[in-house]
């Protein structure tokens, strides 16, 4: 990979990041039932959507949220959604833009980042443990909570 850089989610970049695409088994895995729920109650002022470029090409989309005041405390910062296209997984892309995250969350004030996956053989859960996430418990669908310390 290039030098890879975020860029904020945009009319110009929206369509190429909603054409990115999945490895075969991972469709199931792109929304946990918990985000899906919640989704719905989430202020779009503390939303953090950006992309991920290499050079001018939309490789990846993360989207956090930064919400201090969330009553469940693993949607006060926390990656929402995470997607690299298929053709750029295990190049770094999705690391990047985890670290990126966890920057951010660091200069807002937050001692951690969360995250929640479903489990499965082609999920993310192997992703987000080899990056330092820890499960820290589960939510009421079964799926995993993980946290990482910034």
């Amino acid at each position: 990979m290039g030098d890879l850089r975020l860029e904020e989610l945009s009319a110009k970049t929206i369509v190429a990041a909603n054409g990115l695409t999945l490895r075969p088994g991972q469709e199931q895995f792109v929304t946990p039932v918990s985000y899906s729920a919640a989704d719905a109650y989430l202020n779009p002022t503390t939303t953090w959507a950006r992309v991920v470029l290499d050079g001018d090409e939309v490789v990846g989309f993360i989207r956090g949220n930064f919400d201090p005041d969330h009553e469940r405390p693993e949607f006060r910062s926390c990656i929402w959604r995470i997607n690299v296209d298929a053709t750029k997984q295990g190049r770094g892309v999705g690391r990047f833009a985890v670290r990126e995250l966890a920057q951010e969350a660091r200069s807002r004030g937050f001692e951690t980042v969360s995250v929640i996956w479903e489990t499965g053989e082609e999920g993310p859960g192997e992703f987000f443990r080899r990056l330092g996430f820890e499960e820290v418990g589960e939510t009421e669908y079964g799926e995993k909570i993980g946290s990482l310390p910034v």
